[in-house]
């Protein structure tokens, strides 16, 4: 397929703002594999912010990034994303380059538990004020479980009347595909 999925969208839109020595954040670490391509992107010099609620989510990582020897360039905190501001050093606002969030539930995990649209919002609040200037948030959004539909409602709400001087959003994603596909909301600093 020519046209890139939503995830492979999403790591492309990292791949043009996240530069060795750079900083990014994953916002919702689940199994690790955003912060373990973060790391990648970031390279020996820069730094990775990783967040999970889940206790599950924190070990897999750790041990995904300890096999691929980047575990030194991330720091996990087990806290939700809301709380990322007040977690990531305030000598690193305004550098962060890129972050990249995947919402619902862990796969494989606990499907009770998910991420939920007001945490959500006050995190792209907090990331669109700690982001460099022409930074990327990549969003991607899983309406596919009614709490997945109720957060994509209230996430389209929020994103559609945020300041077009301040930050521009791009919403990416198939509309041909049944089951409500996931979808990309990009948040770019201006």
């Amino acid at each position: 397929m020519n046209i890139e999925g939503i995830l492979s969208y999403s790591r492309s839109l990292m791949q043009r703002v996240v530069r060795p020595g750079g900083m990014a954040i994953d916002g919702t670490i689940g199994n690790g594999h955003d912060t373990l391509y973060l790391a990648d992107l970031v390279g020996e010099k820069g730094h990775v912010f990783g967040f999970d609620i889940q206790h599950q989510a924190i070990i897999q990582t750790e041990e995904l990034l300890i096999k691929n020897n980047v575990a030194e360039r991330v720091t996990l905190f087990q806290k939700g994303h809301e709380e990322l501001k007040e977690s990531i050093p305030a000598k690193y606002h305004g550098n962060i380059q890129g972050a990249m969030f995947n919402l619902g539930y862990l796969p494989g995990g606990d499907k009770s538990i998910v991420t939920k649209p007001n945490t959500t919002i006050a995190a792209i609040d907090q990331m669109i004020e700690i982001l460099a200037k022409g930074g990327i948030l990549g969003l991607v959004i899983y309406p596919g479980h009614d709490e997945g539909a109720y957060e994509r409602d209230q996430l389209m709400e929020y994103a559609e009347n945020l300041d077009q001087s301040k930050v521009n959003v791009l919403q990416y994603g198939f509309i041909n595909q049944k089951n409500n596909p996931p979808f990309l909301l990009a948040f770019e600093k201006k």
